[in-house]
């Protein structure tokens, strides 16, 4: 969540190509698990849209992520280089390894990069929060029949482990001093992984599902890029970016006592193209470029009887062999008028298409086909006034969009217990309008201040409202009879809120950081015409941290804290999730407040052997981060080794 917004309204970028696909939903997504923290040199996050540079999505900020770069020789002989990690948590046993190398020629570099992690189930705290976060029992296959089987420790949630691997491959080559050329192949997969929200669902009393699972992510790129940085009339520097992304993920899940196992399996397949460049003008510096995505998409799905092995087709989440596609080109022009004024201002135009074909063998649906064709210009004005050397004011004003995907307009899913939501073909974009300034205060080593505030309009919004279905409003599915929803472009959202933090340098090794965030907002009701609480408007959060540095040791000792939302104060929809909320006085659903103290440390042993340990939640404390699915860990020692060759 960022700025009030999530999921397919924040852009994920990793070497320069746009991580998210036609798929991407509006809940809550764990498609970042697949970037490897190990083998990520750099990582950046952008607030605020920015549609302007990175196109459609980047609505409520952008998080840009940069891999291992390949290192050349500087003398005569190669360039052997490298590191190898070990690391192991208690609160899930987990068990990490990765092992990175660099072998560097004048023109030749190649680097690897490998991660292996292993987590069990998450143990909970043991301090504060609800019984009601416990996962009492669970349920197990004995002898051909589901039975509810008693936790026998209630704090760990049963069946919330997985694992995962990481590898990177580099190839760079420089043939000469202005060209640069790599390629890069990056593979992500992890095993199964159980929707734990779902496991815990109770109908009529009783544990709902005997299996709800996120089958295999897998996510394998294919990048290539050539920088050119030889000064001509057209540029200074030249980029190109192509890439192929391939996606596999699935869900699989089972009522109780029922032995039909439902599958559904979504493969995508990106292509995308990118020119940026830059060019000096004048006082100032000009950037500008083209991109080009496509995805298509396919779907299916199956039901499996579990005891007689016989599996027949079944509906699929999404239209089969639908396809989506994006075209841009941007130019924006950075001026410095006077080494205290900077004007940064730009504009781009995106272009959108969709094209899917509805099966109406399972339900049938009205629709036979869905066509989107839509553009959309965005830009920015920002301004920055540096009235001494330790003083520095912005302000901001920018817009961004979101075409709808293939997940909006072809979706087939059950939203919450006894809701279903059908496709609707008819959706368009939506649109967003930020403003916010800041004001920042630097005394280099000794004090640091940033205070921002910003406010975001989002009209036309995409939210999910009561529908019909081939002119009735429910629809028998999965089971059960369920009110029948779509998505529709009848929202709007405001979004407010400060950012600020301070750093104070007791001595030249010893400082005091602090961090706060408030945003509130409201969007309309996904039932009636009027505003309600925002979903993804978190409650006022924050942190507070001493830290010490020296040439060797570095301690850090912090408080992470999140105040309450109350019943009240919650969005109608997360209200609905009984099952993930703490009950109040009144018996209602309501998101506590809570806080965690932590220790962490690290020592360079030698030259090349670093130490680091941790103890996460001191105190021990149950509580579940806002909105989230699973309880959060409880006391949590780590302990990890580094190696490094250089």
């Amino acid at each position: 969540m960022i700025r009030g917004f999530a999921t397919n309204r924040i852009l994920l970028v990793i070497d320069g190509v746009r991580m998210n696909n036609a798929i991407y939903r509006s809940g809550n997504l764990q498609n970042i698990i697949s970037i490897d923290a190990l083998s990520t040199q750099t990582a950046e996050v952008i607030f605020g849209p920015g549609s302007l540079i990175y196109g459609s999505d980047a609505i409520g900020g952008v998080m840009d992520f940069h891999t291992l770069n390949p290192r050349f020789v500087t003398e005569k002989k190669m360039l052997i280089s490298g590191s190898a990690v070990a690391r192991y948590s208690t609160a899930n046993k987990e068990n990490t390894v990765h092992a990175d190398i660099n072998l560097g020629l004048k023109k030749w570099s190649f680097l690897s990069s490998f991660t292996y992690s292993k987590f069990d189930d998450l143990k909970m705290g043991k301090n504060g929060g609800q019984d009601s976060y416990l996962r009492p029992e669970y349920v197990e296959r004995i002898n051909g029949i589901d039975s509810i089987v008693k936790n026998t420790d209630p704090r760990i949630q049963r069946f919330s482990g997985y694992e995962q691997i990481n590898f990177l491959q580099k190839i760079r080559f420089k043939p000469t001093e202005h060209l640069d050329m790599q390629y890069s192949f990056t593979y992500a997969g992890t095993g199964d992984a159980a929707r734990y929200d779902r496991l815990i669902q109770y109908r009529n009393g009783r544990l709902r599902f005997a299996e709800w699972e996120y089958g295999p992510m897998l996510w394998r790129m294919h990048n290539v890029q050539v920088l050119h940085s030889k000064k001509n009339v057209v540029y200074d520097g030249l980029r190109t970016t192509i890439a192929y992304q391939n996606y596999d993920e699935s869900r699989i899940d089972r009522t109780r006592a029922n032995n039909t196992r439902n599958t559904q399996a979504e493969k995508v397949n990106a292509i995308s193209f990118n020119i940026d460049a830059t060019k000096k003008l004048g006082k100032g510096e000009l950037f500008y470029g083209i991109e080009y995505v496509h995805n298509k998409v396919g779907s299916t799905g199956n039901k499996t009887n579990i005891v007689t092995n016989v599996r027949v087709p079944g509906v699929s989440r999404y239209p089969d062999g639908s396809t989506w596609s994006t075209s841009g080109v941007y130019s924006s022009y950075k001026v410095n008028f006077t080494p205290k004024f900077t004007v940064t201002t730009g504009v781009r135009y995106s272009y959108n298409t969709l094209n899917a074909t509805f099966d109406t063998t399972f339900i049938k649906s009205p629709y036979k086909k869905a066509e989107l064709k839509d553009g959309a210009f965005t830009g920015n004005l920002g301004l920055v006034f540096r009235p001494a050397t330790s003083w520095q004011l912005n302000g901001n004003i920018s817009t961004g969009y979101r075409m709808p995907n293939v997940d909006d307009i072809g979706k087939l899913f059950e939203s919450a217990p006894g809701n279903v939501t059908v496709p609707n073909p008819d959706l368009k974009r939506e649109y967003a309008w930020n403003f916010e300034l800041g004001i920042i205060k630097n005394i280099n080593q000794k004090f640091h201040f940033e205070l921002n505030g910003f406010h975001t309009i989002l009209n036309d919004g995409i939210v999910r409202r009561p529908s019909t279905f081939n002119g009735q409003d429910s629809l028998f599915f999965d089971g059960i009879n369920s009110r029948v929803e779509t998505l529709q472009n009848v929202g709007k959202v405001t979004v407010w809120g400060f950012q600020a933090s301070v750093e104070y340098y007791i001595i030249k090794d010893l400082s005091v950081l602090t961090h706060a965030n408030w945003i509130t907002g409201k969007e309309t009701d996904d039932t009636k015409n009027e505003q309600v609480a925002l979903r993804h408007a978190p409650p006022f959060y924050g942190s507070s941290i001493v830290r010490y540095r020296n040439k060797k040791l570095f301690v850090e000792v912090s408080a992470n804290y999140n105040s309450q939302i109350k019943n009240e104060d919650l969005a109608p929809t997360e209200q609905a999730k009984t099952e993930i909320y703490a009950k109040d006085a009144n018996g209602k659903p309501y998101s506590p407040g809570w806080y965690t103290l932590n220790l962490k440390a690290s020592l360079q042993i030698t030259k090349n052997l670093m130490a680091t340990t941790g103890w996460e939640n001191i105190t021990n404390q149950r509580y579940r981060p806002y909105s989230s699915g699973i309880v959060a860990a409880g006391s949590n020692f780590i302990i990890g080794l580094r190696a490094s060759l250089n």
